[in-house]
């Protein structure tokens, strides 16, 4: 990945029962505890180039280590790279995402470097990007915009599961 992009962030994994993969990473891998939304609704959300009114997802972070890990489970019908994955090649690794300090210049970055956007929109003030590249193999690169006060958030998720005793591996999202 081209330098300009920053550091890989997370790994985000589809899944088809969110909760039966929180609980199989928690217990085989030991790798949680998971913060659980069970319900985002985007306030934008356009795929390749279409807008669509509803799109409602639940999702799951934790780390190992530096690494953030998502869980997302799609719960409607809208068309999206999640389903598109599912589909092509089941569960699994649907991305890598970076948080840039500059939003705005890594989207264009990634337009420049030949990769296109195929999902993109936003909840609350957080504006996301997903950008595709034949050559990568079904994985896409999401560009997350890092807005003040995301921080305080990510580095609860990462202090909990530093020192995760395997007690509560299912918590409510911060």
């Amino acid at each position: 990945m081209h330098a300009g992009f920053g550091p890989i962030r997370q790994m985000g994994y589809v899944v088809r029962d969110i909760e039966t993969a929180m609980n199989a990473w928690a217990d085989r891998l030991r790798i949680g505890p998971w913060f659980y939304n069970p319900r985002l609704a985007l306030s934008h959300y356009r795929f390749r180039g279409t807008d669509y009114p509803d799109f409602d997802m639940s999702y799951a972070l934790t780390n190992s280590g530096d690494m953030q890990i998502e869980l997302i489970q799609q719960r409607c019908d809208t068309p999206s790279l999640y389903r598109e994955h599912l589909d092509r090649h089941g569960e699994g690794l649907q991305h890598i995402c970076v948080w840039p300090a500059d939003y705005d210049a890594c989207f264009a970055l990634a337009e420049t470097s030949g990769l296109t956007v195929a999902q993109e929109g936003r909840f609350g003030r957080i504006r996301f990007a997903y950008f595709e590249d034949a050559a990568h193999g079904g994985t896409s690169l999401e560009i997350s915009e890092l807005v003040p006060g995301r921080l305080p958030g990510i580095g609860r998720i990462r202090a909990a599961a530093l020192d995760w005793d395997g007690s509560e591996p299912i918590r409510p999202y911060p």
